[in-house]
């Protein structure tokens, strides 16, 4: 058996399709914006793949401690994706899963120096969430299906668009939460005095309810986003007979 029927076994058949579809493998996307657009809308870590979602409950109570985790996973992901498909070829399949572990970790730690020296107060407020990145999900997730297979611009620029997509969720998350349920933006009262938070949008379940309403608004919005493309294709043959007939 040949090196690339070899490979091509080991794929599941979604992934071999888009292997043959398209030039990167474990995705159907075929173009660099593709990958970042599908990490933000169609494959959202948080909204439509919900994963990452101890973290989106924990640190989304405030906008500070939403933008710093969604930087953080931003740039680890970014980052793990790109050296991990930059030694993929060196990496012993028996050993992968541990090699992707310690690339993940030391970017993290990266993370958690910068911040204990420059934003101790943001450092103290995250605690065992930064260190907790490390094992996410969605991170090794995407070493394993994408990375590993891929080259390292368009890893690099698939853990972009994944990071992103978290960002965005994390603000999404945390805006309304802190606004409604402290009455403040960055920490600054915007409410006047006779405002009363609404507290259970600060605590567990009223993430949890944001969460839900967000995962809702994203499900119709793919929904219209694929209407769309159908409603394009449908026009694209149809232009393509009208040509024919000619």
């Amino acid at each position: 058996m040949s090196e690339n029927q070899e490979t091509s076994s080991a794929l599941s058949p979604a992934e071999q399709i888009a292997a043959i579809s398209g030039p990167f493998r474990g995705s159907k996307q075929t173009t660099l914006s593709g990958l970042i657009d599908d990490g933000v809308f169609g494959k959202n870590p948080v909204f439509v793949l919900a994963l990452s979602l101890c973290p989106a409950v924990a640190v989304t109570n405030s906008v500070q401690t939403s933008l710093a985790m969604g930087l953080s996973v931003w740039f680890v992901l970014s980052f793990s994706n790109l050296f991990t498909s930059i030694f993929r070829n060196y990496i012993n399949p028996k050993v992968r899963m541990p090699a992707y572990i310690l690339i993940i970790a030391t970017l993290v730690t990266m993370c958690e120096l910068f911040m204990s020296a420059f934003f101790p107060v943001l450092y103290q407020a995250l605690g065992v969430y930064l260190k907790l990145i490390v094992v996410f999900a969605i991170i090794l997730a995407r070493a394993e299906v994408f990375a590993s297979k891929n080259k390292p611009i368009p890893a690099f620029f698939d853990g972009f668009g994944m990071g992103l997509g978290f960002l965005i969720a994390m603000l999404v998350i945390g805006v309304p939460r802190e606004v409604v349920g402290s009455g403040s933006f960055w920490g600054r009262p915007i409410f006047g005095e006779g405002y009363q938070p609404i507290l259970m949008i600060i605590l567990a379940p009223g993430g949890f309810i944001t969460i839900g309403l967000f995962i809702g608004l994203f499900r119709s919005i793919g929904a219209a986003r694929e209407r769309a493309r159908a409603a394009a294709r449908l026009e694209g043959a149809g232009d393509a007979m009208e040509v024919k007939r000619v």
